[in-house]
């Protein structure tokens, strides 16, 4: 199926008995069986089935089929937000004296979950600039993951997958790729190298802000057969392409719980559907807006890779083409300009959030990396007069006119 109806479809099935073509809520804990051997054998492995929702559940295991079918990759597990699908994902490979490198332009609650890993014997080196070169460089034997987003949050830096994924391959280093400011309507990862695909569904493909939820897509890697991924030794032997979520929904996803509830899941499944129409106006308006606020009097910068005088133009090019994402950055020269232009917004709201189909704003400085110290926010494309803005599907000429007269008032 083409990626539309794939949205709709993939990996579809209705409930025969009664009809019915939407996924049911399954608010059920656990689930009977008829026989102790059979529920036994479900919890060795021999067999498959529901047992306990914090383990499955079949509206959660639904919403994980359709992503499977829509992204690619072998098998999918959702999580109860983005940032546990990144946690549960790293965790799941890496052991104290182990080594990550990531982007340093990755999201600011990303940047201070990978720099708190090191209470857990974790070392994580964050490179400015994360290309072929960079990484020859950096991996070392202890490098078990390299870590990025295809468009950098807020940074709006472009990887450049095709390149990272070879370093990665022939280095045998899992690639984990946050594809969520980009979603599968304007690349899979996988196809460039990706071992690994994170999804935070509570924003683009969810769309409405309506469901928390986190989604893991695991490409069937075979570097887990090196020997230096210890740790995996007998789930590839057991389970073979399957190593990585066998383990990690027999041992951590378990364990820690961070399980997707049925309602979100179903939730995320109806906005699911309609992914590639929203996209297509995210995208739209956010270039149409970039364009508009780059030639404004009162703006001192607007960073979108979808314009010419973005450093990163050729690579948005190279990949995405005129849809470069929902997101820009605007620079007003002074932190007080950049709060008079939030305060001053009549449709566009204020508020911790992307992907929404309400246009949105924040200062990142302020908020999602107030924590940050100045050199780690720069490290993130973070300054104080920056202001992001998630651009919404409303009419293009509206959130102009808001932002128009927001400008004004500065």
């Amino acid at each position: 199926m083409r990626f539309q109806t794939n949205l709709i479809h993939g990996n579809r099935a209705d409930d025969k008995s009664t009809g019915a073509t939407n996924v049911p809520i399954y608010l059920s804990n656990a689930y009977a069986r008829q026989t102790a051997k059979e529920l036994a054998d479900i919890f060795s492995g021999r067999n498959i089935g529901h047992v306990y929702t914090r383990i499955s559940n079949p509206s959660v295991e639904a919403f994980e089929k359709r992503m499977l079918a829509i992204e690619g990759g072998l098998s999918a597990t959702a999580t109860a937000s983005g940032m546990s699908a990144i946690y549960l994902a790293l965790m799941n490979i890496v052991q104290p004296g182990d080594e990550i490198i990531a982007a340093s332009g990755v999201f600011g609650g990303t940047y201070n979950l990978l720099k708190n890993l090191d209470h857990q014997g974790i070392n994580v080196k964050f490179l400015d600039v994360l290309n072929q070169e960079t990484l020859d460089q950096a991996i070392t034997s202890e490098t078990k993951i390299v870590f990025a987003e295809t468009i950098g949050n807020p940074k709006l830096d472009i990887l450049d997958l095709e390149s990272v994924g070879k370093v990665c391959q022939q280095k045998e280093v899992i690639l984990i790729v946050d594809s969520t400011v980009t979603t599968p309507y304007l690349i899979k990862p996988i196809e460039y190298g990706a071992d690994i695909v994170i999804h935070s569904t509570s924003k683009y493909i969810n769309g409405t802000a309506n469901a928390i939820g986190g989604m893991i897509i695991d490409g069937g890697s075979k570097k887990y057969q090196n020997e230096k991924y210890t740790n995996f030794e007998t789930y590839h032997k057991r389970f073979r392409q399957f190593a990585f979520t066998a383990k990690l929904k027999m041992e951590l996803g378990k364990d820690l719980g961070a399980t997707m509830s049925p309602t979100n899941a179903t939730l995320n499944l109806t906005g699911v559907e309609t992914l590639q129409l929203r996209m297509k106006e995210h995208c739209k308006n956010a270039k149409k807006l970039a364009e508009y606020l780059s030639t404004h009097s009162k703006v001192d910068e607007v960073h979108f890779p979808g314009l010419t005088s973005s450093p990163y133009y050729e690579m948005a090019q190279k990949y995405y083409g005129e849809a470069c994402g929902g997101i820009l950055t605007v620079r007003f020269g002074s932190k007080e300009k950049a709060f008079a232009f939030i305060d001053h917004l009549n449709i566009i709201s204020n508020l911790a959030n992307i992907g929404d189909t309400k246009s949105l704003v924040i200062h990142p400085a302020s908020t999602i990396c107030a924590q940050n110290s100045t050199k780690e926010k720069e490290q993130m494309g973070v300054y104080e007069d920056l202001v992001r803005i998630s651009v919404g599907i409303e009419d293009i000429e509206d959130i102009i006119e808001d932002v128009n007269q927001s400008l004004e008032n500065i």
